[in-house]
């Protein structure tokens, strides 16, 4: 047995009772949402941690990766809703979708169980989602009233194509873990006991591959998202030339 495969979420959390939990495993930071007598609603003050939390995951480098996770089979329910109500007051800049958007190494959403509206907007704003078989998703911004403001119309629509993501925002219906995979809106799917040490185990892959390479491509990923082919592929050759300009570079 690996010693991934020996970790849990309860003993990276042990006895913290803050709603954010930062915790490091052989150079990857879980953030993990640790609110769930709330269904881990991020409020105003969870918003703020996480965006410095990544920020400093940003200049730490002894941080290559970041997973984004759920405690107690629950994701999250998006950004508490009795907050969000009180008014502009509330916002805060920048939101989670583009701290994560914004960040150069890989970072991960590992759901288990809900993943509702602005949670929905924040795990898409990660390289790639993996989810257990009992996730479930959905994007109720007009069911309750509320406009997306971390990026959800463009995210869902690229992710799953726009016909289905209008069926998700106009309805507000849930989408079981197997329709998210078949949609794409998932990467893989697996038991909610193997999410984390399967997420783990994909940043250490990651982490074995060529660090300015790994780093290159994502912002090619991240830049040219649903570009036109022409486009891409300029973008691609620029980077190329300037990846065998580098010292010691190699294809």
């Amino acid at each position: 047995m690996s010693e991934n495969e020996k970790i849990s979420l309860d003993q990276m959390i042990g006895t913290s009772e803050e709603p954010l939990v930062a915790a490091m495993h052989e150079g990857v930071l879980l953030l993990i949402i640790n609110r769930p007598q709330a269904r881990n609603a991020l409020t105003l003050d969870m918003r703020k941690d996480f965006a410095l939390l990544v920020e400093r995951a940003e200049a730490d480098a002894a941080v290559k990766a970041v997973i984004v996770i759920g405690a107690k089979g629950i994701f999250s329910a998006g950004a508490d809703i009795k907050e969000v109500l009180q008014g502009p007051a509330r916002i805060f800049r920048p939101h989670p979708g583009e701290v994560a958007r914004s960040f150069t190494k890989p970072i991960i959403a590992a759901v288990d169980g809900v993943c509702v509206t602005g949670a929905l907007e924040l795990a898409l704003s990660c390289n790639f989602v993996i989810a257990s078989d009992r996730s479930r998703f959905a994007d109720t911004h007009a069911k309750v009233g509320l406009f997306p403001g971390w990026g959800q119309n463009a995210l869902l629509a690229s992710a799953i194509g726009v016909r289905r993501a209008r069926q998700m925002s106009l309805t507000g219906e849930f989408i079981d873990a197997r329709t998210a995979f078949t949609w794409g809106l998932v990467n893989e799917l697996t038991t909610p006991e193997n999410l984390l040490p399967r997420a783990l185990d994909i940043c250490r892959q990651i982490g074995a591959a060529n660090s300015r390479s790994v780093h290159m491509q994502l912002e090619l990923y991240a830049r040219h998202d649903g570009a036109p082919f022409d486009v891409a592929i300029a973008a691609e050759n620029a980077l190329a030339q300037k990846w065998r300009s580098l010292s010691g570079a190699r294809e």
